[in-house]
């Protein structure tokens, strides 16, 4: 990747967690811990990555995402804003009564593919657009984004049985592999690693990836574009990147910012925006 093009979608990355940030601030509630963990992923895929146009957002060849982590909405939607689905404004009305982004995913905002927040099911709903992609004769792509905590749900793998018998190839999912989970560490609370290797045995072709570097993601998705099998790409994140005080703290998993909090994230994030460039 070019150095022009990976210091554009970090400034977009930047924006993005400043969204999150933003919203789960002025919401008193929410989940910025795994929203800032997928943003530079999200940022990747709308803006990089996908099939997407915002001017026409229920396009029939348009790629599709489903995030079947659905409690991680801010991330979407500030990626969604970003993109020009909606305005930035938005995202001060999170979780509001009334408001268009509540605090999971709803098929009826722009941009939106799939209603999602039951962990589990989401990437069941991926499998189906995929196959009917198929039996249509589409060429899109289908998306979805899990949690690493979610992959201890069954219905994950009933999925993932149903993707690798229907040879979905046009299936990228991605496992967003932080460690943390809302009750403490992963492998203190009902591991599923080793994540890679269950996948593998159940037919997927397995790609591993540095969730915060964009050289890496670019490698991921690229080689995930030529695989003949549906594809899983375990991209190993650090929970609450790019805020100092939420790294890697579970803590931050259901937790929103005060407004001393709120004032120290959006001063870091602030000052990475306007740093050097690449």
């Amino acid at each position: 990747m070019d150095a022009e093009m990976k210091r554009n979608l970090q400034k977009i990355a930047c924006k993005v967690r400043i969204g999150i940030i933003e919203g789960t601030y002025c919401a008193g509630s929410g989940h910025p811990g795994g929203s800032l963990s997928i943003a530079d992923l999200v940022t990747y895929l709308y803006f990089a990555g996908m099939n997407v146009d915002a001017k026409a957002p229920d396009a029939p060849d348009r790629d599709r995402l489903v995030l079947s982590k659905g409690h991680t909405a801010p991330a979407l939607y500030a990626a969604l804003a970003q993109k020009g689905y909606f305005p930035e404004e938005e995202l001060k009305s999170l979780r509001h009564i009334g408001a268009m982004l509540q605090g999971h995913p709803s098929i009826h905002i722009p941009g939106v593919d799939m209603s999602s927040g039951s962990l589990g099911q989401g990437i069941s709903a991926a499998c189906g657009m995929a196959l009917a992609g198929k039996l249509d004769g589409k060429s899109y792509k289908v998306y979805a984004i899990l949690g690493d905590g979610e992959v201890e749900e069954g219905q994950v793998w009933e999925a993932a049985m149903f993707a690798a018998h229907y040879k979905l190839d046009n299936l990228i999912a991605v496992v967003d592999n932080n460690g943390l989970q809302i009750d403490g560490r992963l492998n203190e609370v009902c591991s599923p690693e080793p994540i890679t290797d269950k996948f593998a045995a159940f037919g997927w072709h397995v790609i591993t990836m540095d969730a915060h570097d964009f050289d890496d993601i670019e490698r991921a998705f690229n080689e995930a574009e030529t695989a003949k099998t549906p594809t899983v790409i375990v991209q190993k994140s650090i929970k609450g990147k790019g805020v100092s005080f939420m790294e890697d703290q579970v803590s931050w998993h259901g937790t929103a910012p005060n407004k001393e909090q709120y004032d120290k994230a959006m001063a870091e994030l602030q000052a990475q925006l306007n740093g050097p460039e690449v």
